[in-house]
């Protein structure tokens, strides 16, 4: 009798145990992105091996029943080339919240969801990382401290606001985000604003797939994010890809018109990838980029005037 209770109580221990198994997951995941590289940063040339933004991360549910979830995501950079873990473990996300049927409310750290409504969204090659990624674009929302509201999805439309908090006794001011984003089949359009005190941009992004090719842009306009009371700047991007089998082509063109209040500060960038997909997860690629810089800019190098270029092959694996 007692051998047979104590078989009941195990098989109900173990019953219960895959019921809450399948109320809540956990998964790990994560990129390795390493390419080998000459680059030129004015007259001198590097050749060296560098991380693109590889990271791994924890990500979860709980079912906590009437339609209600909490979630949470843990994300950390590392360096791929020397297996550096990153200053700040989890910088690249540290987040809780909770969903339902009212949307989702967000609590922590994470990137600016009006960058990835615009410029994330019509990078193609790479996925914006590493050398070849967008040196343009100007991001204003800090990541850290934030809380946000995500929308329901209405018919492929939904918005996300977000107020990043400052945490000073005295001083400093809020940081504010607001995204949106709308997809009917093939078409995927988007809207992101971003200010904290006098810095602050506004992009939109149209992206169209046609069988094999993808074609899109965004235009941007930002007022003192790369320089301190240098006004308003225009900034546009194109991106085109074309798909055939398990090789894909892309190209990019960027270019950053001069800040109102400093004169030869524009630049142009453009990059010329190929890839070739191993698997679904694993990617063989190649690329040329250059960023040509004006007199007083200095995207992508540290001393104005400096142009940039990189030819590199890479590998990039996700699990």
């Amino acid at each position: 009798m007692k051998k047979m209770t104590r078989v009941v109580l195990a098989v109900l221990a173990v019953a219960g145990s895959t019921a809450a198994m399948a109320q809540s997951s956990v998964t790990l995941y994560g990129r390795v992105n390493t390419t080998v590289e000459r680059q030129k940063v004015g007259d001198v040339s590097t050749t060296g091996l560098f991380n693109n933004s590889s990271r791994f991360g924890f990500k979860g549910t709980e079912d906590l029943g009437g339609g209600l979830k909490a979630g949470f995501q843990l994300e950390s950079g590392f360096n791929s080339d020397t297996g550096a873990s990153a200053s700040t473990f989890f910088g690249r996300q540290s987040e809780v919240n909770l969903s339902g049927n009212f949307g989702m409310v967000r609590l922590g750290n994470f990137f600016a969801e009006s960058y990835y409504a615009t410029a994330d969204y019509v990078s193609l090659h790479n996925h914006n990382t590493g050398s070849s990624s967008d040196a343009l674009y100007a991001y204003v929302m800090q990541n850290a401290n934030k809380v946000a509201y995500r929308t329901p999805s209405f018919g492929g439309f939904t918005v996300e606001g977000a107020v990043g908090l400052h945490e000073q006794t005295v001083g400093g001011k809020n940081a504010y985000d607001l995204a949106a984003n709308y997809a009917a089949g093939p078409l995927a359009l988007g809207a992101g604003y971003s200010k904290q005190g006098d810095v602050n941009q506004f992009g939109l992004r149209a992206l169209y797939t046609y069988g094999a090719f993808t074609v899109g842009g965004y235009y941007q306009r930002d007022k003192n994010a790369y320089v301190l009371n240098g006004g308003a700047r225009n900034n546009i991007r194109l991106a085109g890809a074309y798909t055939m089998g398990a090789s894909e082509f892309h190209v990019n063109v960027g270019r950053a018109n001069s800040y109102k209040n400093v004169s030869d500060s524009a630049a142009t960038q453009y990059t010329l990838g190929y890839n070739y997909n191993l698997s679904k997860r694993t990617k063989l690629y190649g690329y040329y980029t250059h960023i040509n810089n004006d007199r007083n800019a200095s995207y992508g190098v540290g001393a104005a005037g400096a142009d940039f270029s990189s030819v590199a092959v890479g590998v990039r694996h996700n699990f």
